[in-house]
């Protein structure tokens, strides 16, 4: 895949997750889980994630365990 040569190999992976570019947007469910989903598969680190969306460690968490809870993983090794 072709990248534009104004974007960073690290920002085209990222975008790859459709990942919100702040914390100013609807949290639905669908983005929360796309958070978690790059943070585990280590496309940005917890660390980015909090920074970028003004997470707290227990809000990250939550958003963690309902993703899991509601099949994250298994719904994307599915996929695979």
């Amino acid at each position: 895949m072709a990248y534009d040569r104004h974007i960073s190999i690290a920002d085209a992976i990222k975008s790859y997750y459709a990942l919100p570019r702040n914390h100013r947007v609807h949290w639905s469910k669908a983005r929360k889980d796309e958070v978690v989903r790059a943070v585990r598969s280590q496309a940005i680190s917890f660390h980015e994630a909090r920074t970028r969306y003004l997470l707290s460690r227990s809000e990250f968490e939550q958003w963690e365990a309902d993703y899991l809870a509601s099949g994250g993983d298994a719904e994307r090794m599915q996929d695979a």
